[in-house]
């Protein structure tokens, strides 16, 4: 797979691609990283890449000329031409669509994505009308750039490719774990590579539940009894019902979507119970 990076800090990237997953992957051949300075791309000599707003307003805009003959130099085709299944361009905004886990899952299936890192009040909106097949934002806050945003798109997709990852049911196991999959989906009995039934511990759309490590005790504080006798059915509940607790709290919205159980919605009401009586306690006590 293959990313372009179209950027005014081409050497931001050094660092990001230089450590951990991003760094194997490169070197196994599984990824190519590719950036391009947008300065390169100018033909005055203060290699001009932005401009005033039209209509007035503060900052200033990236020029589309630099970014068209960026783009031009890539080999990737027109708009309207462009095989969605194999290629994309992605202008990373304050303005795009949220990213997710799911886009992350659909940029995987692709063999190559081009990124324009904006800066500034953004870039001049014909690029995007002309070259970006969607508009992407990482969160409801504002960088300094796209490059950033950047970087992270690549991280959350490249972890997605078949043998980046040295156990590949982490994906499935993790925070966001796809929602097509629940607990309910596998086979009783299906274990993972280290021995333990893969239905204890499967996120199907919902947060991941708490881990814990050696040693047992720490501070005071000992793991939860329920993870040291090797009952995984018991193992399995535990984790599910704390998921659920977890996403309940934090990220409420993700339940809409999550594959639940009789047995699941039955633990969410008892918890709404809790929420709205502890709610009248802190009411009282004012």
């Amino acid at each position: 797979m293959r990313f372009d990076l179209i950027t005014i800090f081409p050497r931001f990237f050094d660092s990001i691609f230089d450590h951990g997953i991003l760094r194997r992957a490169i070197t196994t051949g599984q990824v190519a990283v590719q950036t391009h300075d947008l300065r390169a791309f100018t033909h005055d000599r203060h290699r001009t890449v932005d401009d005033r707003p039209f209509g007035g307003g503060e900052g200033m805009v990236l020029k589309p000329e630099p970014i068209y003959a960026a783009f031009q130099t890539l080999g990737i085709a027109p708009k309207s031409t462009r095989d969605p299944a194999k290629e994309t361009v992605i202008l990373l905004s304050a303005q795009g669509r949220p990213f997710t886990q799911s886009i992350a899952a659909e940029l995987a299936t692709l063999d190559r994505v081009v990124f324009l890192c904006g800066r500034y009040e953004g870039i001049d909106d014909r690029i995007n009308q002309l070259l970006c097949d969607r508009e992407l934002s990482i969160g409801d806050y504002i960088l300094s750039g796209g490059e950033l945003a950047a970087s992270i798109l690549i991280d959350a997709t490249v972890r997605l490719l078949p043998g980046v990852l040295g156990n590949p049911d982490s994906i499935r196991n993790e925070s966001f774990g796809a929602e097509s999959e629940s607990p309910q989906s596998l086979k009783k009995n299906e274990l993972g590579p280290d021995g333990v039934p893969l239905s204890t511990h499967l996120a199907g759309g919902l947060l991941d539940y708490p881990h814990y490590t050696r040693p047992a005790e720490f501070e005071g504080l000992p793991i939860p009894e329920v993870l040291q006798n090797g009952n995984h059915d018991a193992i399995r509940q535990w984790r599910r019902q704390k998921a659920l607790e977890k996403t309940f709290r934090n990220r409420p919205d993700l339940l809409a979507q999550a594959h639940l159980t009789r047995e699941d919605q039955a633990f969410l009401r008892r918890l709404e119970r809790e929420s709205e009586s502890n709610s009248e306690s802190a009411v009282e006590r004012e």
